[in-house]
């Protein structure tokens, strides 16, 4: 079941934020733009380069108004020492939410029972909490934050502008579509 257009399902998660511990809860992205961002684990291999790529990328989302929360079944403990000990994990100034019962994971439907472990999964949410665009990728499938960024930049594009639409491979300041009848077998 898809969690796309469908509102943030209430939680409570302790997370890794700069120097700190912290709470997390699902009141935390009330009125702002979020993603969220679950991997499978710390200490492994494709992991740390999307969440360093996240991290490069991070003062443009910032400006873009987009906190991000990454995601994963590891402890919040454990996502210190991942901080600690590795350079590309180091860079990160967003908050590194553990969710060791799995409660997060489940609410966005990105947990492998199996495994224990989250899928790769990206999640876009608006300031109404409302879940805007879904990415999942199989284990060995990195994610790019540039399209991440352009995923945003369409969403925020579309709910300042009802009325308008993104077409494929659109960019900032692109041309829009306006659905309508007399668009209907010109494109």
């Amino acid at each position: 079941m898809s969690v796309l257009n469908t509102v943030v399902k209430p939680f409570k998660a302790q997370a890794f934020k700069q120097g700190k511990f912290i709470e997390v809860t699902e009141a935390d992205i009330a009125g702002k733009w979020a993603v969220f961002f679950f991997y499978p684990a710390d200490f492994t291999f494709v992991c740390p380069t999307e969440l360093g790529d996240v991290a490069d990328n991070y003062a443009e989302l910032q400006r873009l108004g987009v906190e991000v929360y990454s995601v994963s079944t590891d402890t919040h403990f454990t996502h210190k020492a991942w901080h600690d000990s590795s350079e590309t994990i180091g860079k990160i100034q967003y908050a590194m939410i553990g969710d060791p019962t799995g409660t997060v994971t489940r609410n966005f439907d990105v947990m492998r029972e199996a495994e224990g472990l989250a899928d790769r999964g990206t999640f876009v949410i608006d300031p109404d909490g409302v879940v805007q665009a879904v990415e999942i990728t199989a284990e060995g499938i990195g994610r790019n934050a540039a399209d991440l960024l352009r995923r945003i930049k369409a969403a925020q594009y579309v709910r300042a502008h009802p009325g308008e639409v993104c077409p494929a491979k659109w960019e900032e300041g692109d041309k829009t579509l306006a659905p309508s009848l007399h668009l209907v077998g010109k494109i």
